[in-house]
């Protein structure tokens, strides 16, 4: 079931434009979102209103962050756009926590990702965190299998532990490229992120903890007693109960918190 009134828009490469169009896919989306009225939902790229158009339905007002200008006079022309709070800006540079300040209500963000900024805009969000119910998001299913990847898995990296430091992470449908305009070279899936509420991880500081992933990872075919030698000797790895000779991606999230916390400490009692 395609939507019909597909409005003619020439996509732009810099943007990382593909459009959803199956009404289908977009009644399952709508479901997992659930949007309630008192709550403050945030989409980061509304494109051609597939899934704002809806969603306004159910609430009083929506916020929503396009950076593309010809996008958003599209979307003045449409009925529901007095629902609307638009920010005309790139979402990179977005202040959350001023808006979760302003509304003094957790945020809830949804949106079908550019596939060129899904990565970074991640890891932004993730900053800001604290302010956050929850994101639901359309994504490559490259970057998704590496949101949800466990140690062993070729996938598994830096973006894998940061993430599920935070959050819980789940995918939720399937989407084929068909569904999209144009279509995609790249299969899609729309998955869930709930900051945890009990965090089942605990660092000191996240900031070692993502330099130390950083060099872990730049150097993952190496083992740890060589890509974190800098940091620690093979003797402390083994007394922090870690193999010096496992790669990067063969050590668990919990084991990078207790190194992160050791070089913590040692830092601070230095």
């Amino acid at each position: 079931m395609i939507i019909k009134n597909f409005k003619k828009h020439y996509p732009l490469k810099k943007y990382g434009q593909n459009f959803l169009i199956n009404k289908n896919i977009i009644q399952d989306i709508i479901k997992i979102i659930n949007p309630k009225k008192t709550q403050i939902l945030v989409e980061i790229g509304p494109g051609l209103a597939a899934l704002t158009k809806p969603i306004c339905q159910l609430l009083e007002k929506l916020i929503v962050i396009e950076i593309d200008l010809s996008l958003l006079d599209l979307l003045k022309k449409r009925s529901f756009y007095s629902k609307l709070v638009v920010f005309h800006q790139n979402v990179l540079n977005f202040n959350f926590i001023d808006l979760f300040c302003k509304k003094n209500q957790l945020i809830r963000i949804f949106g079908n990702l550019p596939y060129n900024i899904s990565t970074s805009l991640i890891i932004f969000l993730l900053k800001q965190i604290t302010v956050i119910q929850d994101m639901n998001f359309m994504l490559q299913k490259e970057v998704a299998e590496r949101l949800i990847a466990i140690p062993g898995n070729k996938s598994y990296g830096r973006l894998s532990i940061i993430c599920q430091y935070y959050c819980n992470v789940k995918i939720l449908l399937n989407v084929i490229p068909e569904y999209f305009r144009p279509i995609p070279k790249v299969h899609s899936v729309f998955i869930n992120l709930t900051p945890h509420h009990i965090s089942p991880y605990f660092v000191y500081d996240i900031k070692i903890l993502c330099y130390i992933t950083k060099n872990a990872f730049q150097n993952r075919r190496k083992t740890v007693r060589n890509s974190l030698k800098k940091f620690f000797s093979e003797r402390r790895l083994i007394q922090l109960d870690i193999d010096p000779n496992l790669r990067a991606e063969n050590i668990s999230i919990a084991q990078y918190c207790r190194l992160s916390n050791y070089l913590y400490k040692k830092l601070n009692n230095s």
